[in-house]
């Protein structure tokens, strides 16, 4: 139990690192992707993968996704994706409480059988998979042998693979190409934004029991989400440390310095620093740490910048003399506390927006009118394309020169039919005379991969639609 639940008027501790459905943050479309997953499995025949990092938050999508299903679909979960491609089928049997024959051919028919029976009685088996990406390729191949069981009309098994990005290299390999082409959704669980992480940390906080003003401050909070790097394990990690120093001083406040003091004795971050510092200051030596010394208060001066943040202390005169190459030693600390201190005056947000002002202002001047769906999906749009790096892909679906809200409204309606909602997105272009919209679909690592996804666009789409792939710089650079 956390030494500091009373101190902070805590039910239980806010950040543990184990899934629980009660502390689930739906921000950062979270939310909008359960319910698009939600739907995929309960509507559609194929499989869904679902790709994220370590600690992005994806074992706590499945957890919640268990609890939406309702009651007559039957999940199997699978923890330990490293099994045998026989092994695999008994498991889930294991599952059904059903005895499988030995021969593999003998066995897929009497499971077939069972799911049938299932099928029958109202029931239906979902299976999910976490940690997908350390498959051996012959079970893979044993799960699209699964996806194949069917009835005279359904599909008896729906599969839902989560895994780490390695997943998709995986899933690239040609020996995989007919389980690739069965899967019919994406998803992808990014890394929280800056200020998701300040609405992250106050959500888990009210979540545990806490009632008053923000514990962390923002620049606490900012720190924390540059050394996560915005994921969901390492935020939690970083801010049990954060309360727990805040607690040894008996403050009520979680300030930049509590978060620095977490930051320091988390090992990922200290990794990171180690990883991201420059060679030359990393090597430390003292000749070195002299020269730097020199050219940096020279910069400073030349800056105009106060000297005193780039002076080396320097011996009082009648002072005992220090130990030869003492002064070498503090000039080399000393510049690294100015340089330290020089970097936390302003520090940089975990992610920099991307938009600017003029396209943001462009992106709000579009109003909803009320629809609420719309009003969800632009607000989404702002956040993409505040996030998504230049180098990414989403798909173009088309370009409307009339852009009436309750029309839009009406697209989006009919969308969620069809598409996952979350992967829906509409941006206003640029235009001589009057607003108009561009509606894009997904997110995607590079053009082959939004070319693959255009054939697994629901066929309504294909045919009056034509999609075409739109890097994030070209859909920036285009409002």
């Amino acid at each position: 139990m956390a030494l500091y639940l009373e101190h902070f008027g805590l039910d239980e501790p806010p950040f543990r690192i184990t899934p629980h459905t009660d502390f689930f943050f739906d921000g950062a479309e979270r939310g909008a992707t359960l319910e698009a997953l939600a739907y995929a499995v309960l509507h559609d025949e194929g499989i869904v993968k679902v790709s994220g990092e370590v600690g992005s938050g994806k074992t706590m999508l499945c957890r919640m996704l268990m609890e939406r299903l309702p009651p007559e679909v039957e999940t199997i979960y699978l923890a330990t994706p490293s099994l045998a491609r026989d092994e695999i089928l008994h498991a889930i049997a294991d599952d059904l409480q059903l005895k499988l024959a030995e021969r593999r051919s003998i066995a897929l028919r009497e499971l077939q059988e069972h799911l049938i029976a299932l099928y029958g009685a109202g029931r239906r088996v979902v299976i999910l998979i976490d940690e997908a990406h350390v498959m051996p390729e012959d079970t893979l191949e044993q799960v699209r042998l699964l996806s194949n069981l069917e009835s005279s009309r359904h599909k008896l098994l729906q599969i839902v693979l989560f895994g780490q990005p390695e997943l998709d290299a995986t899933l690239a390999k040609p020996s995989l190409r007919q389980l690739r082409d069965r899967i019919t959704h994406s998803f992808r669980m990014r890394p929280l934004a800056a200020a998701e992480v300040t609405k992250y940390l106050a959500f888990r906080m009210r979540a545990a029991g806490y009632r008053g003003p923000d514990v962390f401050a923002p620049r606490a909070a900012n720190r924390i989400a540059r050394a996560s790097g915005g994921l969901t394990r390492r935020i939690n990690i970083l801010a049990d440390k954060s309360l727990l120093a805040a607690y040894s001083e008996s403050a009520h406040a979680v300030t930049e310095r509590h978060a620095k003091a977490a930051v320091a004795d988390s090992e990922f971050a200290a990794a990171a620093g180690r990883a991201s510092r420059p060679l030359w200051l990393a090597a430390g030596g003292l000749a070195l740490g002299l020269v730097l010394g020199a050219v940096i208060q020279w910069w400073l001066v030349r800056a105009d910048l106060p000297v005193a943040q780039a002076q080396v202390a320097q011996p009082t005169r009648g002072a005992p003399a220090a130990p030869a190459g003492a002064h070498e030693l503090e000039a080399e600390l000393d510049l690294q506390e100015q340089l330290e201190a020089l970097a936390e005056v302003d520090p940089e947000p975990a992610t920099e927006p991307m938009l600017s002002p003029r396209q943001r202002n462009r992106l709000e001047a579009y109003a909803p009118g009320g629809n609420k769906l719309l009003s969800q999906r632009l607000e989404a749009t702002r956040e993409l394309l505040d996030s998504a790096p230049d180098e990414r892909y989403a798909l173009e679906l088309f370009v409307t020169d009339n852009p009436d809200a309750a029309r839009m409204e009406r697209f989006l309606l009919r969308a969620r039919d069809l598409v996952p909602i979350s992967e829906v997105f509409l941006i206003p272009v640029a235009g001589p005379r009057s607003t108009r919209l561009r509606v894009i679909y997904g997110t995607f690592q590079n053009e082959r991969e939004a070319r693959d996804a255009v054939t697994r666009l629901p066929a309504k789409y294909q045919h009056a639609f034509r999609a075409a792939p739109r890097r994030f710089s070209e859909l920036r650079s285009q409002m």
